[in-house]
């Protein structure tokens, strides 16, 4: 006699958990003798080109609580607006710019910093000019996909005023959390899930 097996139920998604940090950062989490440093923490050197600038960011969830176990990723043109990636085929990127950069989350203050330089611009698939920016990745507990988003300079209003990307955002209220103050050369920019403040988020 055939046995009913019933049917097979479809795997709980799951959120981003400790095995993220593991993976990602594992010098961040105790776990020596993988890499020398973990990869992403280094995104220049004293060779690279351009005007040098910190990032300073939080991912906030919708209490308005930092989150403490989230980690960001960050993807970038160099100064001359070309990308370091084998698809690059407009010339070639600083070879002493990495690109991107991966940071987790300060444990006490739920601070990400990057140091890294102002990107130039990178034409859309249309060939007009996008305003410098760096994309971001983040993953976090509570999220089952990374979310993507994009973070302009507060100090660029011509470019921001003609970018392609924000002048697609419907509800223009919403733009000014795409954007982020500078004050020095510290670009603050907070990343909000939920909220009044939530942040432009994209679908790619």
């Amino acid at each position: 006699m055939v046995q009913d097996l019933g049917r097979i139920k479809e795997t709980p998604s799951q959120t981003a958990g400790p095995y993220v940090h593991i993976g990602l950062t594992p010098n961040f989490c105790g776990i020596g003798g993988v890499y020398d440093a973990d990869l992403g923490t280094s995104m220049v050197n004293d060779k690279t080109r351009g005007e040098r600038i910190t990032v300073k960011s939080r991912v906030i969830d919708g209490s308005g609580t930092p989150l403490k176990d989230a980690l960001v990723e960050i993807w970038q043109a160099d100064a001359d607006g070309l990308y370091n990636s084998p698809s690059e085929m407009r010339g070639s990127a600083d070879p002493n710019f990495a690109g991107w950069g991966r940071c987790p989350a300060d444990m006490d203050t739920g601070e990400f910093v990057f140091h890294t330089i102002k990107p130039g611009r990178v034409p859309f698939r249309d060939g007009r000019l996008m305003a410098p920016h760096i994309t971001f990745w983040i993953v976090a507990r509570g999220i089952n996909i990374g979310l993507h988003t994009r973070m302009y300079f507060g100090d660029e209003e011509k470019a921001n005023a003609e970018d392609p990307v924000l002048q697609r955002i419907e509800h223009k209220v919403r733009v000014p959390t795409l954007i982020a103050p500078r004050e020095g050369n510290v670009y603050t920019f907070d990343i909000h899930l939920q909220g009044d403040r939530e942040t432009v988020f994209f679908d790619i």
